[in-house]
């Protein structure tokens, strides 16, 4: 064995020696463990994400993305470590953000190679320092280098994965009021290094999620965080500049980027950590792990440094020895669950959109919001929507069975909605057992009993009759057994008056945004629908509009086109396109087009219940809508003034046809339309239930404030 392999054995040795008391006198026996399993814990392949690592072939000169007016300015200091330094520029390179960038190496006064070879990288910003300083003044001096609208601070040592600059500053637009975005750290063999970190009252930290999945839900979802690696972080040039930069009290390095975040909080700003930005980091290279000596030996006094200055704030933060995802969890903030049978899709129906917005009016509304869908399946670009709303989504294999979740996750919620009679059913009896604080709220989406009810009187059949009675049992049940329901309109809660008079209902209808005003009358041509085909009353007025209305509109308006969009098309519907000016798409992620395009748009609904989703973002686009009287019952709309209305075939065609031609009755219908969904259908007109049923400020519900 040589001298250098027994040194570095020694030194491995003392340095976990070191660390492990340091956590048993910081954090006490139980947590300490908990790190020490951890670390061997073993996380399978396919928990793991693909990552992009660069082959590690010899020097040779290469070209990185550069902007003469870049928004963000990636600034990388280094002192040597060539070879990590290569990997991660040639990373850049292969992989380059969306956005203009310009890239700033700031050399904190290398022995090696590195500046001979960079000066020959192509569109780089070298920068080499007279004296060596350490991370900190390297990153400072790059700072007042940059030139673009954000600073993105990043280590050598990482190799950032596709899409990672633009999923950070994305962010600053999704998210206002963010002032620092982190990255997702992975180790190279592809566990989770860091999601985000947190910070104990004594000033000490944790790195949430170290050693685990990155799939893993509790990591995968935009979240506030205590602060984030400098490794790899963005925030506006400017609030850096009123920061001070990083404080050099900290010199040469760590803490900075903890002190960082408390600072960008103290400003009025969020630090949030985005799972969608993935950097390999291989932590230590440049300074090791052993915080007894060496440059690490830092981060034991900085952490008294910064203990002494943020003595007020730590104040409110976990008591070492905290269960690291209790710390995580965002504090003084109402906990609501959220159930539905899938993962909403809101590309593809209302309810899925009615659901994703009150999701969204929660989170406005200062409530942590947790989604699991009854079947507990990882939707895809679904359930990372919501992750990107700041949703925490489970599913499986990490939820485990729903007794054994809920067993683990009740006691934390105030108030738990679940969607569907159906799987209220199954859910009630354990949201009661193991949400003991919880409200339990019954969201009908829209009355079942009743729509079936509508659907077999048109159909004339018995046997649906008496399935339409079965549901309405079952419903009224879960009603009962309820603390308060929510329906989608008046008409519905009239009837629960008469069915279910000792119930508590409440109307939350459908939530849209008000989109811009889109194109005016002449930019405008054809007809559209929409509507998903697993429901049946689209399938039925689709028929029923291509059968009786259609041939009357095109004898009146021969030129016209109808666009039919929806999912699940059956035969019977795709087999009419291409005839007579029909054109059946099926599914389209981007309604935009349609509804920004189409003159109008029909809602030829004979039976349903609820409020009609289609009908609204139609309205909320400024495109005028001819309706049955089914499809606009309980909208508060009125024919002529907002929408035309017609249940006759004769009448449907003919309203169409009013409409199409006459420049004025469409421009009044749109104006008023658009007033009506701003008045009854945005947020604020739902912000009121919202508050009072599910977040308790009535004064009845239990939980925190």
């Amino acid at each position: 064995m040589s001298l250098a392999h027994l040194r570095f054995l020694i030194d491995r040795a003392t340095g976990l020696a070191w660390r492990g008391l340091s956590s048993l006198r910081t954090r006490g026996w139980r947590a300490s463990w908990q790190r020490v399993l951890k670390q061997f814990h073993r996380v399978p392949a396919h928990q793991r994400p693909a990552l992009f690592l660069p082959e590690a072939t010899p020097w040779q000169p290469f070209a990185v993305p550069a902007s003469a007016q870049p928004r963000a300015s990636i600034v990388i200091p280094v002192y040597n470590q060539f070879a990590h330094t290569l990997g991660c520029l040639r990373a850049i390179a292969a992989h380059p953000p969306t956005a203009p960038v310009e890239v700033i190496v700031v050399d904190d006064g290398s022995s090696d190679e590195t500046e001979a070879a960079l000066t020959q990288v192509e569109g780089l910003r070298y920068h080499r320092r007279a004296a060596n300083g350490g991370f900190i003044a390297a990153c400072n001096d790059g700072a007042a280098l940059a030139t673009g609208d954000y600073l993105v601070f990043l280590n050598n040592d990482t190799v950032p994965q596709p899409g990672w600059l633009d999923a950070l500053l994305e962010t600053f637009d999704a998210h206002p009021g963010t002032g620092l975005v982190g990255a997702q750290l992975l180790y190279p063999d592809g566990r989770l290094q860091e999601a985000g970190g947190i910070v104990f009252a004594d000033g000490s930290g944790w790195n949430y999620g170290r050693f685990e999945s990155a799939l893993d839900p509790r990591y995968a979802f935009l979240r506030e965080a205590d602060y984030m690696s400098g490794a790899a972080v963005a925030l506006p040039r400017t609030l850096f500049m009123q920061l001070g930069g990083f404080d050099p009290r900290y010199a040469p390095a760590y803490y900075e980027d903890t002190d960082l975040a408390f600072a960008v909080r103290r400003h009025g700003l969020k630090s949030i950590y985005q799972p969608a930005a993935r950097v390999v980091h291989d932590e230590g290279t440049t300074s090791g792990t052993d915080t007894s000596q060496g440059p690490k030996a830092y981060q034991v006094r900085n952490r008294g440094v910064f203990a002494d200055k943020w003595r007020d704030e730590l104040a409110a933060q976990s008591v070492p020895g905290t269960d690291p995802d209790q710390a995580a969890r965002p504090r003084r903030r109402r906990n609501v669950l959220v159930v539905d049978a899938l993962t909403p899709q809101p590309d593809r129906d209302s309810g899925s959109l009615r659901l994703v917005n009150l999701m969204r009016l929660l989170r406005e509304e200062g409530a942590h919001v947790v989604f699991m869908a009854a079947d507990q399946q990882h939707a895809g670009a679904a359930t990372v929507e919501l992750q990107q709303l700041g949703v925490e989504v489970w599913y499986a294999p990490h939820s485990g069975s729903w007794p054994a979740w809920l067993r683990e996750h009740g006691p934390r919620f105030d108030a738990a909605v679940v969607c569907r009679h159906y799987v209220m059913r199954e859910m009630l009896p354990l949201l009661r057992l193991h949400a003991p604080r919880a409200r339990v709220v019954f969201d009908s989406v829209d009355l079942h009993y009743l729509r079936e009810r509508r659907g077999a009187e048109l159909a004339a059949d018995p046997a649906l009759a008496r399935s339409a009675e079965r549901t309405r049992a079952l419903e009224l049940d879960v009603i009962a057994r309820s603390d308060a329901t929510l329906v989608v309109s008046d008409v519905e809660r009239r009837l629960l008056a008469s069915d279910a008079p000792h119930a508590r209902v409440d109307i939350l209808s459908n939530l849209h945004r008000l989109a811009a005003a889109g194109p005016d009358y002449d930019a405008r041509q054809d007809l559209m629908f929409v509507g998903g085909f697993r429901h049946p009353p689209n399938v039925d007025a689709v028929r029923w509009f291509l059968d009786e209305v259609w041939p009357k509109v095109r004898a009146s308006l021969p030129e016209l086109r109808f666009h039919c969009i929806g999912a699940d098309v059956p035969d019977a519907i795709a087999t009419r396109h291409g005839h007579d000016g029909i054109h059946i798409h099926g599914h389209v992620p981007d309604l935009s087009p349609y509804l920004d395009g189409a003159r109008l748009a029909v809602a030829p609904l004979r039976f349903g219940a609820g409020v009609k989703g289609k009908v609204n973002q139609s309205m909320a686009h400024g495109q005028p809508v001819v309706a049955t009287s089914c499809a606009v019952e309980g909208m508060h709309l009125r024919d002529g003034v907002d929408v035309l209305v017609a249940d006759t075939p004769d009448a449907f065609a003919d309203a169409i046809v009013r409409a199409y031609r006459d420049a004025g009755l469409w421009r009044r219908l749109a104006a008023n339309a658009r007033d009506n969904v701003e008045r009854h259908f945005s947020f604020d007109a739902g912000r009121e239930v919202v508050r009072r049923v599910l977040l308790g400020r009535d004064g009845t519900a239990p939980g925190a404030d």
